[in-house]
């Protein structure tokens, strides 16, 4: 089958510890694993060798990244981990620099990838409702949608050469969460991603 490397990128809180994002982890392990594909799994916020990290982004034919958005971003410390992983990649093993060569040093920014071949799919927590995106009339986001809040995460996977799955969203964490709900979506999400599997071992 496959290799996928699964990333926790939450960063606990005496308020948002990371059960329901390691809960999403777990069930993604096991059914992945119940497929017959090959799983790691990096706990961000536990400490990661930088080098280790590159050879894993190298080996995954997926990478998966979990997470909370935390002011409409990442986690600090997966920012960090972002910062120290994957610029110490840009000597070829995960780009080639920025993608662009002397001889053109206005084209091409970004296009360097050395992860062409690799996917990858963003699986985040929110506090927001599923009702704020996607809806003109919602003051805030304006219409915009849940991937266009987590464009600079699609773009940094673009730099690497990685093409997209379909994003996995569980919102109004915080003040109305209904987990059994969550995890039967995205048991039925990752049998569309990965393909159909019974769930059974972890349901």
């Amino acid at each position: 089958m496959s290799n996928i490397l699964i990333l926790n990128g939450h960063q606990p809180y005496p308020f948002a510890k990371g059960e329901l994002n390691a809960a999403l982890i777990d069930r993604a392990t096991a059914y992945l694993k119940a497929a017959g594909h090959d799983v790691r799994v990096t706990k961000i916020a536990e400490g990661y060798d930088v080098e280790q990290e590159i050879a894993s982004h190298q080996w995954a034919d997926t990478v998966i990244m979990q997470f909370p958005v935390n002011w409409m971003g990442v986690p600090w410390s997966f920012k960090k981990y972002m910062d120290e992983v994957y610029t110490a990649g840009m000597d070829g093993r995960l780009t080639n620099g920025d993608g662009r060569v002397a001889e053109a040093p206005k084209e091409n920014y970004g296009m360097g990838g050395s992860l062409t071949g690799t996917t990858y799919m963003l699986s985040v927590t929110l506090n927001a409702p599923v009702e704020a995106f996607d809806n003109p009339t919602e003051p805030f986001f304006e219409g915009a949608s849940l991937d266009d809040l987590l464009r600079p995460m699609h773009l940094n996977a673009k730099f690497f050469g990685m093409s997209p799955l379909p994003t996995f969203g569980a919102f109004d964490v915080m003040k109305n969460a209904d987990v059994d709900s969550d995890f039967a979506r995205f048991d039925a999400h990752l049998a569309r991603v990965f393909g159909a599997n019974s769930v059974s071992e972890v349901a």
